[in-house]
This record gives C-alpha cells, sequence and structure tokens, in this order.
C-alpha cells in the first residue's frame, strides 16, 4: 500500500520532469532519503507551486494545523512521506503524524486525502520552517 501512495502523492504533487526519478528513489530502501531530501531548501522546484497554500504564521499549532486539514475534508487517518522514520511510510492517525512532522526541522509530506490534500512543512532554515497545505 506505502508505494501505492507514494505513487499518487509524488504525480500528484511533484513537477513532472522529476517524478519517475522520485518515485525510483522513494522504492529504494537505500536512495529513498535523496528523494525526501529533496524537499529541504528546493521544495519550491520539486512541488508544483499551484497546488501549495503558505500556511500563515504563527503556523506552529498542530491542533491548528489538523483543524485547517479538516476544514478542507481530511479524515483521521494519514500517510506520510517523510525524513522522521517515525512516520515515513506509515498509514497513522492524523494528530500522530502531525506531532512528529510539525516542528521536526526537516521534511515531510503528510497526506490527508491521497492526491487531493497533504500537509508539507520544509526543512528548518531560520526561524520557522515553511509550512503549507498541498491541494487539487
Amino acid at each position: 500500500m506505502g508505494k501505492e501512495l507514494d505513487e499518487i502523492i509524488v504525480k500528484s504533487f511533484f513537477i513532472k520532469t522529476i517524478q519517475q526519478r522520485v518515485l525510483f528513489e522513494l522504492s529504494s530502501p537505500k536512495k529513498r532519503l535523496d528523494a525526501i531530501q529533496r524537499l529541504n531548501h528546493n521544495y519550491s522546484v520539486t512541488l508544483r507551486k499551484e497546488f501549495m497554500i503558505e500556511i500563515p504564521r504563527p503556523n506552529s499549532n498542530l491542533e491548528k494545523i489538523a483543524e485547517i486539514l479538516k476544514m478542507h475534508g481530511a479524515g483521521e487517518f494519514s500517510y506520510s512521506i517523510s525524513w522522521s522514520e517515525e512516520i515515513d511510510g506509515k498509514e497513522l492517525p492524523l494528530l500522530t503524524a502531525l506531532e512528529k512532522a510539525v516542528g521536526f526541522g526537516m521534511p515531510s509530506i503528510v497526506s490527508c486525502i491521497p492526491g487531493k490534500l497533504a500537509y508539507f512543512e520544509a526543512e528548518q532554515d531560520y526561524g520557522a520552517p515553511p509550512r503549507f497545505l498541498l491541494k487539487r
């Protein structure tokens, strides 16, 4: 199931020119972090900008982020592509995934509705990391 969800996320939110490479990297245990690393500082050339909605600051409260996601149709469960091994490639309750992703400091995509709605947090550089809804 994880491979199928990875594919849905990549084909929905990543730019077309790198989709096949990212899918290859995600499918390889040795290269999976290479794919996730593309979401560090390069997320603006990795993800499709037309589906990115920045969450206005202050935006570090995971309950408020969950509330925003639920207002857009998110359910109780999610699937993540994340630098955090605790949630990467796992289907978990939405709040559990957000607890590990929000403020982690490294990139995560928490998919709420496959191919339609996700939460994305980039790598933390200076100050709070950029946080977005990915919505189609």
